[in-house]
């Protein structure tokens, strides 16, 4: 049985949510706040997080950073009734797996979170290693020659993706869907500008690139030797 955490202050909401999720046959855990959301998801780390923003004690943002920063990797689904581009980036630029803004159809939150915990399910190495570079899915971690090199959120999911399909050519669309989602505003020049700050971080020379090309027409290609 799976298992989610929701972290939601509107009682009603949180009610609604948390009978949906049962009837669907998950094991459901509430939290009416930020504090109590960050405790639940560190003690207990369920398998989803549907995390609301505007929260007492801590705030939706403040609590997916800390949750990244302990290298949990669970995906987390933020709700909110802000509708600002920055808003949203925000959200997902700090470990977000997906964004939906209030009001929202509850069968369509279900459906992507089954999405995303059937992408999870894919049976995968726990370290991916190529050239002098492994990336940890267990902890969370990037190193390069024995160095742990920081990754931000969006960066370990890009890369994350690549290993998944390496020798498969990528579209923008493709990655920026797969990583980032639908319920936002992100651009496909997001995509390359996070594509370019990745290969600074794993190309012993970016401009010659050895992992990751740019095989034209918008597309990418993650190639292991």
């Amino acid at each position: 049985m799976k298992s989610v955490l929701i972290v939601e202050d509107n009682f009603a909401m949180l009610r609604g949510l948390e009978d949906n999720f049962k009837l669907k046959g998950y094991q459901v855990r509430t939290a009416t706040d930020g504090e109590k959301g960050l405790n639940a998801a560190l003690a207990e780390q369920p398998d989803l997080i549907i995390l609301d923003i505007m929260l007492p004690k801590i705030n939706g943002y403040e609590v997916c950073s800390l949750i990244r920063e302990r290298n949990l990797q669970m995906p987390i689904i933020m709700l909110t009734a802000k509708t600002e581009e920055s808003d949203q980036i925000l959200g997902l630029d700090i470990g977000a797996d997906d964004y939906i803004t209030k009001p929202f159809s509850i069968k369509v939150l279900l459906a992507r979170a089954q999405a995303l915990l059937r992408r999870r399910q894919v049976q995968e190495p726990p370290v991916y290693e190529f050239g002098n570079c492994q990336l940890n899915v267990t902890n969370g971690t990037f190193k390069r020659g024995g160095k742990e090199i920081k990754l931000s959120p969006g960066e370990f999911r890009l890369l994350r993706l690549f290993l998944e399909r390496a020798g498969n050519t990528l579209t923008r669309e493709e990655i920026l869907h797969s990583v980032w989602g639908y319920s936002h505003f992100f651009s496909l020049r997001d995509v390359d500008r996070f594509i370019n700050n990745l290969r600074s971080k794993i190309e012993q020379d970016p401009n010659n690139a050895t992992f990751l090309h740019d095989v034209g027409k918008g597309s990418y290609k993650f190639e292991l030797s």
